[in-house]
């Protein structure tokens, strides 16, 4: 895909975003936890990680060499595994109470679902030499 490498950028930076946004409303708390803050660290702050895989990501994308697009399509999936393990820890029920899902964790998700498709339609010739 010709424009996948811009894709992928993009939803990368849309997963930066999203760590800021929203991401579940506790009833019982009466607080709104994001990609950065939960209370008193429960959840931990996954936007940390999600931001550092973003970026070596973008870097990745930009490189033109075959080495580069297995390292993303690495990375990658390694950001889509930790985006459903945190999808399932920020959504799922406690004690009778079930957080309300909001925009932020919807579009980490989706963020991350587009950078794994980017990474695995990258727009690279290779050359007899470049494939050894």
């Amino acid at each position: 895909m010709k424009y996948a490498n811009y894709f992928g950028i993009a939803a990368a930076l849309l997963l930066i975003a999203a760590c800021f946004l929203p991401w579940a409303y506790y009833p019982d708390l009466d607080k709104t936890f994001s990609g950065f803050y939960s209370q008193d660290n429960m959840y931990g702050r996954p936007g940390k990680f999600f931001v550092a895989l973003a970026f070596i990501c973008v870097l990745l994308f930009i490189v033109p060499r075959i080495w580069a697009k297995r390292f993303n399509l690495l990375a990658t999936v390694v950001v889509i595994a930790y985006a459903v393990k945190t999808f399932v820890l920020f959504s799922s029920c406690y004690r009778g109470i079930c957080p309300e899902k909001k925009t932020g964790l919807f579009l980490m998700m989706a963020a991350s679902v587009i950078m794994l498709i980017c990474a695995l339609l990258p727009d690279l010739r290779v050359d007899r030499r470049d494939a050894g």
